[in-house]
């Protein structure tokens, strides 16, 4: 599994929920089980004056660590694996704004058919949430 190809793969295949949110994959390390991403947080997803709705930032932390474990699978040579999430906790630690926003998605434990993982978000050097979720992993043939 090469870093590149599973960047590639993700950018090449966002659905709509993604795209809503501008996500893009920026760089994946396998040693770490760390996919990092980028993305747009828009106006509209404001509930005040200028905060981003919780919603939304929950979004970004689950994309970012369901495609941690789907973007290695994408590869031609794995199996590929599709995610359902089971349990999300999320914590919010600082408001965020419109604009843009980083987060990450490490893999913690894959088993059989459970899996656990863990997210952050930022916007710019300060931490807005992290999150942990247990996943149904949904294995499939290519």
């Amino acid at each position: 599994m090469n870093s590149v190809e599973v960047v590639e793969s993700l950018n090449a295949q966002w659905p709509p929920s993604v795209k809503t949110v501008g996500g893009q994959a920026t760089g994946y390390d396998p040693e770490t089980k760390t996919l990092s991403m980028s993305f747009e947080a828009k106006p509209m997803f404001c509930h005040s004056v200028d905060i981003v709705q919780g919603g939304y930032i929950t979004g970004m932390l689950d994309a970012a660590m369901a495609y941690t474990v789907i973007g290695p699978s994408l590869v031609p040579s794995a199996e590929e694996v599709a995610v359902a999430t089971l349990e999300i906790k999320v914590n919010f630690i600082s408001s965020g704004n419109s604009g843009p926003m980083t987060g990450t998605g490490t893999i913690t434990h894959l088993g059989r058919s459970i899996g656990f993982i863990s997210g952050k978000l930022y916007q710019g050097d300060r931490l807005i949430a992290t999150a942990t979720s247990t996943v149904k992993l949904l294995r499939m043939k290519k």
